[in-house]
């Protein structure tokens, strides 16, 4: 029986820990993260899974310390995985793994490694993303490629739809690829990452509108960072305007003279100063709900333009 130490958090973490189980890997340690306070937890608990099979979790400040290393190294584990844990493993902890060490990243690499890949392949327009098992190198998201499985990105969908589907996709991946990868048969290909890109962290700073931009821009930007994340924020009559959910109807407006957002046939809608118009399905205006008739009560002309 093959043993893997996990490194695991968030949905994909315990879809994936899931997948191991049932492949009936033995899992001698979960390494976890204690959930930040203040953090919206809208996701499941990889520490709550490990303790109903009764495995033993760790939420080590950081991984890479040389007395971390040396616990897991006396497991003798066969592979190290890694399932959207949030700290890279050096390569000291790596080369602990007599079999290798494995990653599940949210895209389809080479593209968009690094950090919330999920989120700026939504604010980019991608049509499609998905999910890649991957080796463990020093460099982030740059090793082998196991195997990957793409997902489809709607027009309409947000950041959290998206991640969902990838979850599903990680689940799918590890469990086709997990029988090679035990066995010693799973082919690995090199990553061409000078046809990727590399992104950052994004924080809720990032949900800023740039009014300038068209209307398929605005709608990427809202639906990335749309609830569970902070949501897109500007203001409006000098107060906090957060617009949390817009629809994408493909109406090709001509640019307008400047952003706008108005009341029209029972809705709100947003004309966008780079052209087209967008339904606005949710925000707020000073903390409290934007509703087309809350819109008419605050702005009777049926009009007002945000900054």
């Amino acid at each position: 029986m093959s043993r893997a130490v996990v490194f695991a958090y968030h949905d994909v973490g315990v879809r994936c820990l899931s997948v191991l189980l049932a492949h009936r890997l033995e899992v001698p340690l979960v390494v976890t993260h204690a959930d930040a306070p203040g953090e919206n937890i809208w996701f499941a608990s990889v520490a709550a899974l490990a303790a109903l099979h009764g495995i033993p979790v760790a939420a080590p400040d950081d991984p890479n310390a040389p007395e971390f290393v040396e616990r897991v190294a006396a497991l003798a584990p066969d592979f190290l995985f890694s399932f959207y844990y949030r700290r890279m493993l050096a390569p000291a902890l790596l080369a602990k793994a007599r079999r290798g060490a494995f990653n599940l990243h949210g895209s389809l690499l080479p593209k968009y490694r690094g950090r919330v890949p999920v989120n700026w392949a939504v604010v980019h327009g991608e049509r499609e993303t998905g999910a890649t098992l991957h080796e463990m190198v020093a460099k982030p998201d740059a090793g082998r490629i196991v195997d990957q499985q793409a997902v489809p990105i709607l027009p309409n969908d947000t950041a959290k739809d998206v991640f969902v589907k990838v979850t599903v996709a990680a689940e799918i991946v590890l469990d086709r690829a997990l029988p090679g990868l035990v066995a010693g048969t799973a082919p690995l290909r090199e990553q061409d990452l000078a046809r990727g890109s590399y992104f950052g962290a994004r924080g809720p700073q990032d949900g800023r509108i740039d009014w300038s931009r068209d209307a398929w821009s605005v709608h990427n930007l809202v639906r990335a960072v749309a609830p569970p994340y902070p949501g897109a924020f500007a203001t409006l009559a000098g107060e906090p305007l957060r617009i949390l959910r817009t629809f994408w109807t493909g109406a090709s407006d001509a640019a307008a003279a400047a952003p706008m957002l108005f009341a029209e046939g029972g809705a709100l809608w947003l004309a966008c100063a780079g052209g087209g118009r967008l339904r606005v399905l949710e925000a707020e205006l000073a903390g409290k709900p934007l509703t087309p008739a809350a819109f008419l009560e605050r702005f009777p002309g049926g009009s007002a333009r945000p900054d």
